[in-house]
């Protein structure tokens, strides 16, 4: 069914939030001390990303008072984060009843967005919201609430400068900018980069890809092509694989059977939101621990978009020995026997060892994990997605594996998927994003406020427009001395 979109329902839309923040009197005053450093100004918050979550993260501290922000995105604007580069699914997976990065505010969650242009019915009709809409909301958002995006900016490497954090940056007015706190929302990849197998080690780029590559999937058309694994990114990838034409498209899935089950979503409350963090370190690595080994199903709509091909397989308990490449291509080892493929796709996700990017080479090494002493054996068997997660303070900053190596680090705050271990699925996710940015928020403005005190208890001191101004009552004590005589 079609639905007339409204420009001016959307209008109507903003002017109706711009009421609701002046109620709330957000944006707050600005409260933060300014400060310059080499005759340069000081930003009070960097946010590393402008995704969702960096954009839920910005908005949150502009409204709190502390505007002095600025976020950095190397794409070009309308492109940041997966949901139009490589994310290859059709809708989202969350509900679409869902507050998102909305911050608590109902006129600008995307049901507002949305009903706004197409109205009430269209809403109901609405089943999953398509991801390239998604991405229109998210434009949408960082436009209406006037958020300092700059993109086009990348980050090159990071340094102490006395107490602050000094970026180099490529693509802005200068080459370095000073900060006093560092938010890495970097998304899915965390702090590391793809996790590639060991069997791909060596390979040519011109066979293989990471399902979170740029594919030229139309060069794809008439191939042999493999994915690897059974996860959302593995149907994904193989649909648009198999809608650009591929010969045949077989899904290598290591497990015996298909996961079913989606555990952490069928559980979901504002307990799990809330309460997860404060949960013992063994309850922590129990439910994340449970969830990782029984692993979350793709969703059915992206696993039907790829069996209704009669050229797609799924190959189960198939795991890869080896690959080796050939003239003609590729010559896979699998536990069911050796096939040959034209191309592989790995969907094989992210790795958060802290290595997989040089710009945060300098602070790498000095990150405590939790290996680093936070993982007993007790909890369980060691499992490497888990023992390599950063050890994160209550505001997602991390900690030094030894103390006073890397003071800066207590200013930089882990907001992304590498958080989830030590603060649950509060930073990567549609789901609790906005819980997520609230607690980051609340940690940053009370660091920067005790830093400040001096600053804060001169102002108290020093503040001096009176509310009486001595003419609104008459001493009576002298009459009371009168009236004693």
């Amino acid at each position: 069914m079609a639905h007339a979109n409204s420009p001016a329902g959307l209008a109507a839309l903003e002017a109706r939030l711009q009421q609701d923040l002046e109620f709330l009197e957000l944006p707050a005053k600005s409260w933060v001390p300014e400060r310059t450093y080499q005759n340069e100004k000081v930003r009070d918050v960097v946010v590393l990303g402008a995704g969702m979550c960096g954009l839920a993260a910005t908005a949150k501290l502009v409204l709190s008072g502390i505007d002095n922000v600025l976020a950095l995105d190397a794409a070009p604007a309308g492109r940041e984060g997966p949901w139009v580069t490589f994310a290859r699914m059709e809708t989202l997976r969350s509900p679409k009843t869902l507050q998102g990065p909305a911050l608590g505010l109902p006129q600008l969650t995307f049901r507002a967005w949305y009903t706004a242009q197409w109205g009430d019915e269209a809403w109901q009709v609405l089943n999953k919201i398509p991801k390239d809409q998604w991405m229109d909301y998210l434009v949408w958002y960082r436009h209406v609430l006037n958020l300092p995006v700059q993109n086009g900016v990348r980050m090159t490497g990071i340094s102490q400068a006395g107490d602050l954090i000094a970026l180099e940056v490529e693509g802005f007015t200068s080459r370095r900018i000073f900060t006093r706190r560092l938010v890495l929302a970097t998304g899915r990849s965390g702090l590391g980069g793809f996790a590639v197998p060991d069997f791909l080690q060596g390979i040519d780029r011109a066979y293989w890809a990471h399902s979170a590559d740029d594919i030229d999937f139309n060069a794809l058309k008439g191939k042999r092509v493999a994915v690897i694994g059974a996860g959302a990114s593995s149907m994904d990838n193989a649909a648009t694989a198999l809608e650009a034409g591929a010969g045949a498209v077989d899904m290598l899935i290591r497990r015996k059977a298909m996961p079913r089950i989606n555990k952490m979503t069928g559980i979901g409350s504002q307990g799990v939101v809330h309460g997860m963090h404060q949960l013992p370190d063994a309850w922590k690595w129990k439910f994340v621990d449970y969830t990782a080994s029984t692993q979350t199903p793709p969703p059915r709509s992206s696993t039907l978009r790829v069996s209704r091909h009669a050229n797609a397989r799924f190959f189960l308990d198939c795991g890869i020995k080896a690959v080796k490449q050939e003239a003609s291509g590729l010559l896979i080892e699998t536990t069911q026997g050796e096939r040959r493929y034209d191309f592989l796709i790995a969907a094989t996700g992210f790795a958060n060892t802290f290595n997989g990017r040089p710009e945060f080479a300098a602070i790498a090494p000095y990150i405590r994990s939790w290996a680093d002493g936070r993982y007993q054996p007790e909890m369980g068997a060691p499992r490497s997605g888990m023992t390599d997660a950063p050890d994160l303070g209550p505001a997602f900053e991390f900690r030094e594996r030894t103390a006073g190596s890397c003071p800066m680090l207590a200013h930089i705050h882990c907001f992304n998927d590498a958080a989830m271990l030590t603060h649950g699925k509060v930073s990567g996710d549609i789901p609790a994003v906005s819980a997520g940015a609230d607690r980051l928020v609340r940690g940053i403005a009370a660091s920067l406020f005790a830093e400040d005190v001096d600053s804060h208890f001169a102002s108290l001191v020093a503040y001096d427009k009176p509310e009486l101004l001595g003419d609104e009552w008459t001493d009576s004590t002298p009459l009371l001395k009168q009236e004693n005589a």
